[in-house]
């Protein structure tokens, strides 16, 4: 008895790591976790931080060196690889104690449930693909709003790239850029997703190869500017607030940054031009926090999960981390009823224009083919040293493999 009880008074070190970080975030992060240790004596928390760029690689070294942290941010791209390799703690049964689970919206049931219909990550919100449009720089190029379709995106493209100095698209060719050039695929192909049922990918589907094109021509005609190549996140938003280029497709994270730096009457945010279907694909990309099956500390690590998705501290982090919240009736916080967020909200709420995809997260492999190999081919693309067609060839064949794989694995 007096070994248990000296047990229970022990302190225990949470380790805790984020993945997709900044400087601001971090420190936002570091003020919740202080709050949670004030509330919780004898519990700490150790955070690590990767950079982004680097994230993927740094994390899997980690983990098969046997550094495993008891709570991980878990991008939605990366579940697959960790839950079906049994490293992932099923949540299912802290949630089912769980008050704020009442409030919880069922998107975050479904998409923290993708491999093996397991409850492995609960997101903590959503990044949903909108259009900032430059009001000043739409005038100067005498357009009166932003394009409806991809051919008037192109087109206004052009007509803003005419003002020296100026491009009309912030292209990103560097880390992330996977799900927005995906996205153009699917708007250009008129049809969502990744798959037909039989598994094969519809990623080099004729249309789908347009849109890869599309995006190639843009760049290689001088409508994205020539370092956008290699350009992530920032790079993208800086060039978007600086005026360089009067059009990015983004997340609401990008929201931080740009309204920090432009006034709210030179900039919208508006959605997604449409595809000759008369239909758009904006991708709906998420992360959230799991915890690690082999962890010493499982109920603390809950404790700490549960803190920060709570309805209180979930919509405090989705304003400062630009995602969309979790929990039902967050979307009436004033914070998200302005302009800037209608874009985002026009989408969520018109299904018959606008259909939702996300990334196909029960793949094993997904995270290392988005983060790593696609990119690089991206590359290729918009250098000119490969065909829109031959990269569209290699992608959907492994895409087909990984499917069918998991289709086989899966049957009922």
């Amino acid at each position: 008895m007096a070994i248990s009880a000296g047990s229970a008074l022990a302190d225990s070190t949470l380790k805790m790591v984020e993945v997709i970080t900044s400087p601001p975030r971090t420190e936002f992060l570091k003020k919740q976790i202080a709050e949670f240790e004030a509330a919780n004596p004898g519990v700490k928390v150790e955070l690590i931080s990767l950079p982004w760029g680097q994230a993927f690689e740094k994390f899997l070294t980690m983990v098969q060196a046997g550094d495993t942290p008891d709570v991980v941010e878990m991008p939605e791209r990366w579940m697959g690889l960790y839950a079906n390799n049994a490293q992932l703690e099923d949540l299912g049964p802290y949630m089912a104690k769980w008050d704020d689970a009442k409030t919880l919206g069922e998107r975050a049931k479904q998409f923290g449930s993708t491999v093996n219909n397991t409850q492995f990550m609960i997101p903590y919100g959503y990044y949903v693909n909108a259009l900032f449009w430059n009001k000043k720089l739409f005038k100067q190029a005498g357009l009166d709003g932003p394009p409806a379709t991809l051919d008037e995106f192109v087109a206004d493209s052009k007509k803003i790239s005419a003002i020296p100095g100026k491009y009309g698209y912030c292209l990103r060719g560097g880390p992330g850029a996977f799900n927005g050039m995906h996205m153009f695929m699917n708007i250009a192909q008129g049809k969502g997703g990744y798959f037909n049922e039989d598994g094969t990918s519809t990623i080099n589907e004729e249309g789908s190869v347009k849109g890869l094109q599309m995006l190639a021509d843009m760049y290689k005609d001088g409508l994205a500017p020539k370092d956008a190549v290699s350009w992530g996140f920032n790079e993208t938003v800086t060039g978007f607030y600086s005026g360089t280029c009067a059009m990015l497709n983004q997340d609401p994270d990008a929201l931080l940054g740009i309204a920090d730096k432009m006034s709210a009457d030179d900039f919208a945010v508006a959605p997604l031009p449409v595809g000759p279907s008369g239909k758009s694909y904006p991708t709906l990309g998420y992360a959230g926090w799991a915890m690690f099956a082999n962890s010493q500390h499982k109920d603390d690590a809950w404790k700490l999960m549960a803190t920060l998705l709570s309805p209180k501290d979930n919509l405090e982090w989705a304003k400062e981390v630009g995602v969309v919240p979790i929990h039902n009736g967050a979307d009436q916080d004033p914070h998200f009823k302005t302009e800037q967020f209608k874009g985002w909200f026009t989408e969520l709420s018109d299904t018959s224009k606008y259909e939702m995809v996300t990334p196909p997260t029960h793949l094993e492999n997904l995270g290392n083919f988005v983060d790593q190999v696609a990119i690089k081919n991206f590359q290729e693309v918009l250098l000119g040293q490969k065909t829109a067609k031959d990269v569209a060839d290699q992608w959907a064949q492994f895409l087909t493999k990984e499917q069918q794989d998991w289709l086989a694995k899966n049957k009922k």
